[in-house]
């Protein structure tokens, strides 16, 4: 194939002038979706892309603005352009699913200016049967040995006026709400100055990817990026009245421009995921297939797992982080005064062990446990605050990790840098070799707060840098990374699957402490098909005490059975049971999180609108159980359950936990009914879901 398109593009290049411009084209497996690809008269390149042979993304431009050389943009020739065809299916160390079909037809265009400085680049230009990707090449120039992107102007050009459920293109953090609006009436700048974000920046009317999009005729797209490698992070640009998306790179003020890389180098792809209706969103595997495969091999080491943990009481004003409240910071360790307060303790903890162990759960956080919590927010100066391997002295380390040790609980570490990250680097191999040493194989890192140095964003190429080099020391000292305040999740957890989970969105925690009421109930049901098209979220349900009784101005806004059915819906191969002990005890319910598996054979998608309702049903690898989780909006609704995705021949056990009849997220969030039936294959089941509620089912095997 490849010699039959060259050869058919030289012929091509010998035919007039005066003819239609050549058209270079490249098509999906199965032939759904199709990327066009030209040079105008000008010598400008843009693409277009089809979906069953209607225009998605009409006439895009591409080109980029450098510091120091002139824009690269015009007088462009096609030298070559060659085609490859991948099909192969290779294997999830852990994940929804184990196998993942990779398929897809590939056009590569090289290009070069016709006038000097006569600098060439490549487009690879892929299309899947789930949508497209595509990604520049730069290539050595004489006497210049790295170049600095001032802007990236990658258009996609859309169609119509679609409905668009999206958070504001902020440079520092992703912790907004889902808007739900007609591109057209997209207003990102509306979105700054919030009262309950410790950072944000909001330059411009653009939108933080995914951001995903339903058309008139049911049609959906999602846009986001994979492989975000040594580069600033891409939020889009959006023009109201064009409909036109255009990338819009995260600067940095301190350096003044958005990329430096030395050349030769390749940028991330471009993504666009198309689905003739949302659950297909959700069924796509185009962001991880479009990442390179796994360069750590084995990494049985770390084993997907359910924790408790150290975390909710101090957001619910249980418990505190500090262990003296506040201090000086050249205050020593032995002089501090302890409040009582202090929620990382040893006898504390080891009530969290032996409640884990007692519950299979294998995995206990603990936040607050080292020096520096006394002056780690709020402060300019927030470098050198926290020491990554000293705890305070009513926290035995090493005695509590054998301790859950013997009862077959691990800890999972807490790195709260407080966006400093130098300080962070610094210590690194220290703390992560502690961490070795004591045999823990995961942490969940912390970036609260502006950025130090000033200037430096989240989102920008030194901190995307920095986030892969937490990533590749944790893979020197076999620790898996869950990074909250993070980088976007861009599918690296194939190339380094110690890439476990992330943040990234507004989580749990806005229940118990946003001034704004919380998370609504459309907020899970958007999640389902917009962050989560992006990788694994560490969102920590669990919560059976919903009333919050020490925040009388704050409740969680789902049904306990929606609390329940969050384990299945969103993915994570960690799954947190964040509510306190005592919250569980005696509680039926609990069941549930004690049976429900982490690690997937097989993902199901059987139904489900953007922000309106959900289900999925997940097959465990090791035993061979389903579970299914379905959840909705502020709206009450009845979903059939057709048990078809069931194995032939199986008989199951369905434990089903639900809304009970007069359940409702604000008046009786807690009312569940749990019921027991035999189901095979083929069987069906109709649930009854209340205002922002939700159902849960355990599968188990006869």
């Amino acid at each position: 194939m490849k010699s039959i398109l060259t050869l058919l593009f030289l012929v091509g290049t010998f035919m007039s002038c005066t003819q239609e411009p050549n058209t270079l084209s490249v098509t999906s497996p199965s032939g759904n979706n199709g990327i066009d690809f030209q040079l105008n008269d000008d010598g400008e390149a843009f693409y277009r892309v089809q979906h069953n042979n209607g225009t998605v993304i009409d006439t895009s431009y591409m080109s980029f603005d450098f510091q120091n050389q002139k824009s690269l943009k015009e007088n462009l020739t096609i030298l070559n352009a060659t085609t490859h065809s991948l099909n192969e299916t290779w294997e999830m160390p852990w994940g929804e699913q184990k196998e993942v079909v990779n398929r897809y037809n590939e056009l590569v265009v090289e290009l070069e200016e016709a006038t000097a400085p006569h600098r060439r680049f490549n487009i690879y230009f892929r299309a899947y049967d789930d949508g497209i990707g595509f990604r520049y090449e730069f290539l050595p120039q004489q006497g210049i040995d790295s170049i600095i992107i001032m802007d990236e102007n990658t258009e996609f050009q859309l169609t119509e006026d679609y409905t668009t459920w999206w958070i504001p293109g902020d440079w520092d953090i992703y912790e907004h709400l889902y808007n739900t609006s007609k591109l057209s009436d997209l207003d990102a700048i509306s979105k700054r100055n919030h009262q309950d974000l410790a950072q944000t920046n909001i330059p411009e009317n653009a939108v933080n990817t995914p951001v995903t999009m339903r058309g008139e005729n049911g049609l959906h797209l999602s846009f986001h990026e994979a492989n975000l490698t040594d580069y600033a992070g891409m939020t889009l640009k959006v023009d109201n009245e064009t409909y036109q998306l255009t990338s819009e790179l995260v600067g940095s003020d301190r350096l003044g421009y958005k990329v430096k890389r030395a050349l030769p180098f390749k940028t991330p792809w471009r993504t666009v995921q198309i689905a003739d209706k949302a659950t297909e969103l959700i069924d796509s595997k185009l962001i991880v297939n479009l990442n390179e495969p796994n360069k750590l091999g084995d990494v049985s080491w770390f084993e997907p797992k359910k924790y408790v943990g150290i975390w909710w009481e101090m957001h619910i004003g249980k418990s505190t982080w500090d262990y003296a409240g506040s201090q000086d910071m050249n205050t020593f360790i032995e002089k501090l005064n302890p409040t009582g307060r202090h929620g990382a303790t040893t006898e504390n903890t080891k009530r969290y062990i032996d409640f884990a162990a007692k519950n299979n759960i294998k995995g206990v956080l603990v936040e607050g446990w080292n020096t520096g919590w006394e002056h780690w927010i709020g402060f300019e100066d927030r470098e050198g605050v926290f020491d990554f391997v000293t705890p305070y002295p009513d926290y035995d380390l090493e005695g509590l990790t054998q301790y859950a040790k013997d009862k077959g609980v691990e800890i999972i570490m807490h790195n709260e840098t407080s966006a400093a990250p130098r300080t962070y680097e610094q210590q690194l191999d220290t703390a992560y070799q502690l961490m070795h040493k004591l045999g823990i194989h995961s942490v969940k890192t912390g970036y609260v707060g502006k950025i130090i140095p000033n200037g430096e964003y989240h989102h920008g190429q030194w901190m995307v840098n920095h986030y892969r080099k937490v990533v590749e020391m944790g893979a020197k000292y076999q620790v898996a990374i869950n990074a909250h305040e993070p980088i976007k999740a861009t599918g690296l957890r194939r190339t380094y699957p110690n890439v476990i989970a992330r943040e990234g969105l507004r989580g749990q925690e806005f229940n118990a402490w946003a001034t704004d009421g919380g998370n609504p109930p459309e907020h899970l049901p958007i999640v389902a098909f917009t962050r989560m098209l992006a990788g694994p979220i560490d969102f920590t349900p669990g919560v059976f005490d919903i009333a919050l009784p020490t925040k009388p101005d704050n409740q969680i806004n789902t049904t306990l059975a929606q609390q329940l059915a969050l384990y299945v819906v969103i993915y994570s191969p960690i799954q947190m049971a964040c509510d306190l002990p005592e919250n569980y005890e005696g509680q039926p319910a609990f069941q549930f999180i004690r049976d429900v598996g982490v690690d997937w054979d097989k993902t199901v998608v059987l139904n489900g609108e953007v922000g309106d309702f959900v289900t999925i049903a997940r097959k465990e690898r090791k035993t061979g159980n389903w579970f299914v989780g379905g959840i909705t909006d502020e709206n009450s609704r009845e979903l059939t359950i057709d048990f078809d995705f069931l194995d032939e021949g199986v008989s199951y056990e369905a434990v089903i936990y639900k809304d009970a009849a007069d359940a409702h997220y604000r008046d009786n969030p807690t009312a569940i009914d749990i019921e027991s039936l035999d189901v095979v294959k083929g069987s069906t089941l109709s649930v009854d879901l209340a205002e922002g509620g939700g159902f849960a089912i355990s599968l188990l095997k006869k």
